[in-house]
Parts: C-alpha cells; structure tokens; sequence
C-alpha cells in the first residue's frame, strides 16, 4: 500500500510542477508597456519569420528562437534560415548562439552572448 501512496504522491508533485510551470505564462503582458527591451519567442518555419526576427532585433528585442518544427520537417531550410539569420545578426553587431536542442537565443546590437563558462 506504501508503495501505491508513493508513487501517487509523485505524480500529484509532477502535477503541480505543471501547473506552477504553466502559471509562469499567464502573465499580463499590458504591465510591461515601458519596459525597455522585450523577449520575444518566435517559431521559425518561413521567411517572413526571418524578417520578423530582424524588425524585432533592430527595436533592441531579444529573439528565442524555436526550431524544433523546422528541424524535424526540413533541415536544409533550416540551415538556409539561420545562415540567413546570422549574417544579418552580425552586420547588426548582434550576437546569436544555440542555448538548447529546440532554441536558439539571439540578441540586439551591442549585447552578447558569453558562450562559454568562466573558469
């Protein structure tokens, strides 16, 4: 019986990860009006997406970058946009890394990436 009790205890604990995890969305947007920069989640699947991501760099915007889609669809595009993506970044003096399999974080001019951890 232990056992069963264990075991439903963690699932009541995954449970309520999710649902603390899901809350960290339901922010109201309206209160940031005067921030100063904005993180932007963009999926990246077509051109347009490209040039979105270039407007809202230029604004001073941070990009987080979804690639999951595209990179199980069509990785040839995907290398094609994202080369796209960097050279645009780099005559901007932005910055863009890969921060996990599905992200990519890129950033307006003047602010960079540190890509490695200090020693």
């Amino acid at each position: 019986m232990a056992f069963i009790e264990k075991l439903l205890g963690r699932q009541q604990q995954t449970e309520d990860i999710e649902d603390f995890l899901n809350a960290l969305d339901e922010e109201d947007e309206e209160l940031y009006e005067d921030a100063d920069a904005f993180v932007r989640p963009v999926v990246l699947n077509t051109e347009e997406d490209v040039s979105y991501v270039m407007e809202e760099l230029k604004k001073g915007n941070f990009i987080l970058l979804n690639i999951a889609d595209l990179s199980r669809r069509n990785a040839i595009k995907l290398r094609d946009l994202i080369t796209a993506i960097k050279e645009q970044v780099l005559q901007i003096d932005g910055d863009i890394a890969r921060i996990s399999q599905e992200k990519i974080l890129i950033t307006p001019s003047r602010v960079k990436i540190m890509k490695r951890k200090p020693k």
